[in-house]
């Protein structure tokens, strides 16, 4: 019983397009799950019949191979409606221990995760393709197909980690660790559906006999899927154009919704993005997409033009420095205009090297030498070509290596002209994630030129450097340098102030506790702990304002301990990198133990004497009046 229930569970959280066939005449309730065995069959149970999402979006890659492909799908329920998820979830596991009963457990989630692509494998994609003519209604089609080696699923917050009604799992035979929520918790879920790690496809079907060289439709049952957006990408096929696409319901065209958009990426390929819309209650109403595709060439193309913001004829474009593939620029995806999409395309004398496009319009140089001169021009998708071909320079353009100074403090930046373009200008910083040094510009040629880049106000830890390089002629090149370097961490450092009498410590009336101020700084910016010990004891009641701090020590523990007066007091800063804390430690003496005056001695972890202000403690813990009446207290307490 458990599989059946295991495998009931995934057919509803499987995020899947609905799993009805392209056949009108099959309803979701015409199969059911067969119990007793792992080989479920799934098929008549659809994602969208049991399950009311709030948006979900599906995408399908074509592989190269036109007989695989890489699914992707992503459904999110929010407030009220995750509520009714976890309960339905809940509800399918009734008769097993610690389901269907009104708590929704991590157990539950794992069974989702380990057995669902099996159950998935079983359903239908409710896609289809079919070479020749447009084609409509009940024919057979070309059905793609789950493949169980390549499904992952995944789901956010079914189980929300750490919440309030969070308990472990009340089923004696729950998993070590298992916790479960009231399936009435309202908190936002996600649900995935991937392709495995390390596998190139999770979907298949018949390989098409001319791999998209020819006409072919795709059709696909969207039926009951109420909002959702759908992304399907096909490879690259000169000329491979859509000729016709509508949704139809029952089989008539629905021409009041709006029909599917299709876009040429920079990269070459075809894709369809469309917008889905089926209306709650309509069911049983079978609403169909219909996609054709052909590779005739259209009656009128025109061809692809430079636009203004092109790099003009002999412009050099770095591309870094290193060989291989390297992205040259993120900026080329307005070079050219044209309404069917376009892609560069360069040719080369140098053997090995090439350029590509990706689908965001990315330019990637594949490079086998310094440099070298490509013949470049926009190709549309059904290969006109841009009337005028130029001349670009690809190469490397700069070479660059650093190391930290002698003392820590800047990273000495070397850059060196590759004569690619004569001369460079420099603009460069020292770089971490969050944080950035001061930008620092120089000129370089082929005889070099060291930087110095401060690293002040960065953090301990590694540190990149991050700059451009421009020049006339040449598309800026931007950097981003990992050297290897990191900023070393200093450690604080500790002042204690002390009054007009040169006394560190005020005391109180009643001669049971003192007062000591200062300030510490961390060179680093970093956040620093302070402690105080004294006759053996540890105290952490800093006040803390800014760089400033008091703190108000007891001599209980001296009096209790029978420790004599001077009393050693230890102050230690510690910031979250440096390797040793800092310490400082004074002497302070009892005024009433024995009519002596405090000392005010003061030593740090080296044994030197410690840096002390010659002025009163700042007013915001004790006023030079307070401090005065206090001196005249202890002078005349013993009298």
């Amino acid at each position: 019983m458990i599989p059946v229930l295991i495998m009931l569970l995934l057919a509803l959280v499987s995020p899947s397009i609905e799993m009805s066939t392209l056949d009108e005449n099959d309803s979701p309730q015409a199969t059911s799950g067969r119990q007793g065995s792992l080989d479920v069959d799934c098929s008549g149970y659809t994602f969208e019949d049991l399950f009311e999402y709030d948006f979900a979006l599906f995408t399908l890659d074509i592989n190269d191979d036109w007989g695989t492909g890489v699914m992707d799908a992503k459904a999110w329920v929010n407030g009220s409606k995750s509520a009714i998820v976890r309960d339905n979830l809940d509800s399918l596991f009734e008769g097993v221990p610690g389901g269907d009963d009104d708590w929704i457990s991590t157990d539950e989630r794992e069974a989702v995760r380990s057995i669902g692509p099996k159950c998935i494998a079983d359903m239908e994609t409710r896609l289809g393709i079919r070479e020749g003519p447009s084609h409509r209604g009940n024919v057979d089609w070309n059905d793609l197909e789950f493949v169980e080696d390549g499904i992952a699923l995944d789901e956010v917050n079914l189980v929300p980690t750490g919440h309030a009604q969070e308990r472990s799992c009340s089923s004696p035979l729950s998993n070590d660790g298992c916790k479960e929520v009231p399936v009435t918790v309202t908190d936002d879920l996600e649900i995935h559906l991937l392709i495995k790690e390390n596998e190139n496809n999770n979907v298949r079907f018949d390989t098409l006999p001319n791999r998209g060289s020819s006409n072919f439709t795709l059709a696909m049952n969207v039926t009951n899927i109420t909002d959702a957006q759908l992304v399907m990408t096909f490879p690259v096929k000169q000329g491979l154009r859509v000729a016709d696409l509508g949704f139809f319901d029952d089989g008539v065209l629905n021409e009041e919704l709006v029909a599917p958009s299709s876009e040429f990426l920079p990269d070459g390929r075809l894709r369809i993005v469309a917008d889905v819309d089926y209306p709650i209650g309509s069911y049983p109403m079978v609403r169909e997409l219909f996609v054709d595709f052909t590779t005739m060439a259209p009656f009128t193309n025109d061809a692809p033009v430079w636009s203004p913001t092109a790099p003009a004829d002999g412009t050099i474009i770095p591309i870094g420095t290193t060989y291989g593939e390297v992205l040259a620029t993120s900026d080329a995806n307005m070079w050219v205009v044209d309404e069917s999409g376009w892609g560069l395309q360069c040719t080369f004398t140098d053997a090995g090297w090439s350029v590509r496009m990706d689908e965001l319009a990315d330019l990637y140089v594949t490079a086998n030498g310094a440099s070298a001169v490509g013949q470049c021009m926009g190709v549309d998708a059904f290969g006109a070509e841009t009337e005028e071909h130029r001349n670009y320079t690809f190469g490397k353009v700069m070479d660059a290596s650093a190391v930290l100074s002698a003392n820590g403090e800047v990273i000495e930046f070397t850059t060196t002209s590759t004569g690619v373009a004569s001369s460079l200008t420099i603009m460069a910083h020292a770089h971490q994630m969050a944080k950035m040094g001061s930008d620092t510009t120089a000129v370089t040629d082929e005889n070099g030129i060291m930087m110095e880049l401060s690293m002040t106000g960065l953090s301990p830890g590694d540190v990149m450097v991050m700059g451009k390089a421009t020049a006339n002629g040449m598309l800026d090149y931007e950097f981003m340098f990992d050297f290897g370097l990191e900023k070393i961490s200093k450690p604080p450092t500790i002042t204690i102030d002390t009054n007009l009498q040169g006394e560190e410590a005020e005391w109180s009336i009643d001669g049971q506790k003192f007062t000591l101020s200062g300030n510490v700084i961390d060179p680093d910016g970093e956040e620093v702990d302070m402690t105080l010990s004294i006759c053996g004891k540890e105290a952490t009641n800093f006040d803390r304002v800014q760089l400033a701090w008091e703190i108000q020590v007891s001599t209980a523990s001296c009096v209790q301990g029978d420790y004599t007066s001077p009393y050693t007091v230890l102050i230690t800063a510690t910031d979250g990198t440096s390797s040793a804390p800092t310490t400082v430690t004074i002497q302070v003496t009892d005024p009433y133990a024995d009519g002596g005056s405090n000392s005010g001695e003061t030593t740090t972890d080296d044994g030197e004497e410690a840096e002390g202000s010659i002025l009163p403690a700042p007013g915001m813990f004790a006023t030079l009046v307070i401090g005065l009446i206090a001196a005249g207290w202890v002078s005349s307490r013993r009298d």
